[in-house]
């Protein structure tokens, strides 16, 4: 019997410093266990804001947190109790992100009809719906950093300390990835190369992303599940942001986030594995927040005016800090067999000297491992499209793969790169493309940050360019 693929909200239950979020498909039910610091206390945050504001907040963490279950491709959603909250704003940014994150998904399983659930008949209670944003008192620090343990936050986060600019960071570590303890190791030991005023975490206990993908298989006809990790997470920082006054919220997404994998031909649509990451997105996703939830608040991406060239450049000055870096998304901190850690590794050998990568990757040369083969091709942009996954384009791979080139790095990989690939004729101008600061995607930097960060990115953007002219023999055409 086909399922009928009815999805649903379910009870939020709330202690001191811990969520628990009920959600599920047909009979299928699920949890995910919030557990903030003592920072966090819900009961007092409900006592401050009102009842009622606390259980629209909360509505929201679930509401996004929930909508993973896009990937068993509903039909219908029942929002029971919470229906006091699906006003025709929640509809229309709910429906639109997961449209555009679940391009992907949809793309995946030849889905091009598949528009998302429609909305059982709602019952709206106009007085509550037209509960106002609050404002929190400002805290002591205004700057909150997500922190993730990657490259990306590092640079962020020296960033902010070479602007002299105080900060507090903001990590979470999630059930999928193994145990919270060993997670939390890994990004302690980055941040303890930083100067962070004040530590927060969030643990993320998740029983739908745990449970076997083979359970949904046969039922839901799927090969795949998604999650919307970045909207989440936002919704999901703001009892912290109430509690403590923080007025900007940071996250370390470069400009590759705004580039599509490819166009759809069936739909016509741009799909974007990192579209979440956006700055569309993160427009969207602040206007709604300011006007529904918590006014005099912004949530940015510190590092959206520079692509990986920089970022990854900049690395050279903080070679001891790279040591404590982790980006895979498979097996903590490297699992060496995926798309992200091949990008990785292979802009660390581009970048940085051979003897630190081959420390962090314990000597392996990735570009030899035939798991890594297609995703080098994907990224070369040999296959139908780059891999899905949060890495640079193409032309920054090549730029990469060149640089690894020249140092005398050879692999089976770096042979499908010299045999299929077409040699770039002017590299002088992928570096004017990719190693220059796009200040006009600063445009949500509040003024204090944007006049302490710009500089340093444009310096580093010209440090970045010259390093590259020597490394490729062209600074006699500067």
């Amino acid at each position: 019997m086909d399922p009928a693929r009815r999805m649903w909200l379910g009870e939020i239950c709330c202690s001191a410093h811990q969520l628990e979020l009920c959600y599920g498909i047909d009979e299928l039910a699920f949890q995910t266990t919030l557990q903030y610091g003592p920072e966090v206390d819900f009961k007092a945050l409900g006592e401050r804001y009102g009842a009622a504001y606390l259980d629209k907040l909360l509505f929201h963490i679930v509401a996004f947190e929930a909508n993973k279950i896009l990937s068993l491709g509903p039909l219908t959603l029942d929002p029971g109790r919470h229906a006091t909250w699906f006003t025709p704003d929640f509809i229309k940014l709910w429906q639109t992100v997961n449209h555009k994150v679940w391009a992907q998904w949809r793309y995946e399983h030849n889905r091009p009809d598949y528009h998302g659930p429609s909305f059982e008949p709602l019952v709206l209670d106009q007085k509550l719906t037209c509960l106002p944003p609050v404002e929190c008192d400002p805290g002591k620090i205004e700057n909150l950093v997500f922190c993730g343990g990657g490259k990306d936050s590092l640079v962020a986060m020296k960033l902010m300390e070479g602007a002299k600019i105080p900060f507090s960071t903001f990590t979470y570590t999630h059930s999928i990835y193994g145990s919270a303890e060993s997670q939390s190791a890994l990004i302690e030991k980055l941040m303890d190369t930083s100067l962070p005023i004040s530590r927060h975490k969030l643990s993320v206990n998740d029983t739908f992303l745990n449970t076997p993908i083979d359970s949904f298989c046969s039922r839901y006809q799927i090969h795949q599940v998604l999650a919307a990790e970045t909207p989440a997470s936002i919704f999901s920082v703001l009892p912290l942001v109430l509690v403590l006054g923080y007025r900007h919220i940071i996250l370390a997404h470069e400009r590759s986030a705004d580039k599509d994998n490819l166009v759809w031909n069936a739909t016509g649509e741009d799909v974007n594995h990192q579209c979440g990451k956006s700055l569309e997105a993160e427009i969207l996703i602040n206007k709604y927040i300011q006007e529904e939830l918590i006014s005099g608040i912004i949530y940015f991406s510190l590092l959206k005016p520079i692509h990986d060239v920089i970022i990854f450049s900049m690395l050279e000055e903080h070679l001891t800090s790279v040591l404590c870096t982790h980006s895979c998304n498979i097996i903590k901190p490297w699992c060496k067999r995926c798309a992200k850690c091949a990008y990785v590794w292979l802009n660390y050998m581009a970048y940085l000297p051979i003897e630190l990568v081959n420390k962090i990757f314990n000597s392996e040369n990735l570009l030899d491992l035939p798991e890594n083969q297609i995703s080098f091709r994907q990224m070369l942009g040999l296959e139908a499209h780059t891999p899905f996954e949060c890495i640079g384009q193409i032309s920054e791979v090549k730029l990469a793969f060149e640089l690894v080139r020249r140092k005398g790095v050879m692999g089976t990989a770096m042979t499908t790169y010299t045999t299929n690939v077409t040699p770039i004729q002017d590299w002088s101008k992928i570096i004017a493309e990719y190693a220059r600061v796009v200040t006009s995607d600063a445009r949500n930097f509040p003024p204090v940050i944007a006049a302490g960060v710009l500089p340093l990115m444009k310096h580093a953007s010209q440090v970045a360019q010259k390093r590259l002219m020597t490394a490729l023999d062209l600074s006699s055409e500067s």
